[in-house]
């Protein structure tokens, strides 16, 4: 008897998730120092001098179970946000809420509906809970189409995942097309606006989607730490949701899934609205520098309102990402994607940015 047999089908066929190697890793392989990682959409800056103190000041107690209720953390996001803490439900990451709601909504037999290409653990939530994905192409824009994501939808459909922006295009919906997807889809269907990058968004009319909770109880706003606030490294993302809804991922999840480390940082994250001005202002500055760069080097690139950009580099595409990997530049290859002439990179700081555009227009004559 083989291992393999005794695993559920869904789960044994799954392809997994495949993380970037660490820098040093990296470096020891290709013996190369000093490089810069633009692949992962993280902050270029770290976090605030106030959430290093508050997790230095909360370790003493890592001998006590964290606050299974996220107290504090739940008060702060219930007062910024405007809503009721029963409305909130917390996770290690955003991603670990799109397992709940998979657990809580889609088995076999059952059909998840999402823009692609887009967040690439949405396949992965989708067929580990035994459910079908069905990936909806996106425009000519990269963007969402949202009439195609409707017109998918059937009897068997109990999720829509939007990445709004999405990841790994930058593209985002504004308010109208949102508001259709809010009206048309079938109100037994889930919608799950993923605003993993709302922090970062430069277009005037994206849409207020906690606001259209009162409008339609079957849809959940995800957010998370991870990005805007730079705390990728201690995983923390929450739901807001109709009560009842969010009471059933409550339900769902793993008692202290989020760490005493992770709370204390995020209530000070959230407390230091200057810090977030900083890396929000840094990250538009980056933003502008690379379109300019990538503009005189001629190549097209998605309009992006996250903290990175999608850029067509032509059908050598791969080639081009291992050459900028041995010149000691990560970026993020898109072929697993669909995306087979494109390269995905994050905003750095102002030199990393530099490095990256003076390496590219360096390898592109090559």
């Amino acid at each position: 008897m083989k291992i393999r047999d005794l695993v559920n089908p869904h789960v044994r066929d799954l392809a997994p998730y495949v993380p970037g190697k660490p820098v040093e890793e990296l470096e020891r392989e290709l013996g190369i120092e000093g490089s810069i990682k633009l692949a992962s959409n993280e902050s270029p800056l770290g976090p605030s001098r106030r959430v290093i103190e508050a997790i230095f000041a909360a370790a003493e107690e890592l001998n006590r179970y964290p606050d299974d209720s996220c107290f504090r953390l739940r008060a702060a996001l219930a007062t910024k946000l405007g809503v009721g803490g029963d409305s909130l439900c917390l996770a290690a990451g955003s991603d670990g809420i799109l397992e709940l709601l998979a657990k809580c909504f889609l088995g076999p037999g059952d059909q998840c509906v999402f823009p692609w290409p887009s967040f690439a653990m949405y396949p992965i939530a989708t067929q580990g809970a035994g459910a079908s994905a069905v990936r909806v192409p996106l425009d000519a824009e990269l963007r969402a189409d949202v009439g195609a994501t409707l017109a998918a939808v059937g009897p068997r459909t109990r999720l829509v995942f939007l990445a709004n922006p999405n990841n790994p295009t930058g593209t985002s919906l504004g308010a109208a097309d949102f508001a259709r997807l809010v009206k048309e889809l079938p109100e037994r269907v889930v919608l799950v606006a993923d605003e993993a990058y709302v922090e970062f968004v430069r277009r005037s009319d994206f849409p207020d989607a906690i606001a259209a909770l009162r409008e339609r109880p079957t849809l959940v706003v995800l957010r998370t730490f991870s990005k805007a606030y730079a705390l990728a490294g201690l995983r923390v993302g929450y739901a807001v949701g109709h009560p009842e809804l969010i009471a059933y991922l409550e339900r769902a999840r793993h008692p202290f899934i989020v760490s005493s480390l992770a709370q204390v940082a995020a209530c000070a994250a959230l407390a230091d609205g200057e810090h977030l001005d900083r890396i929000r202002a840094v990250t538009h500055a980056g933003l502008a520098q690379l379109e300019a760069g990538l503009r005189a080097l001629g190549l097209r690139f998605a309009a992006s309102d996250a903290n990175f950009i999608c850029v067509e580099v032509g059908p050598g595409a791969d080639a081009l990402n291992d050459r900028l990997l041995r010149s000691g530049v990560i970026t993020r290859p898109l072929g697993g994607f669909g995306l087979t002439t494109h390269l995905r990179v994050s905003v750095g700081t102002e030199r990393e940015n530099e490095r990256f555009l003076a390496t590219l227009a360096r390898e592109l004559r090559n």
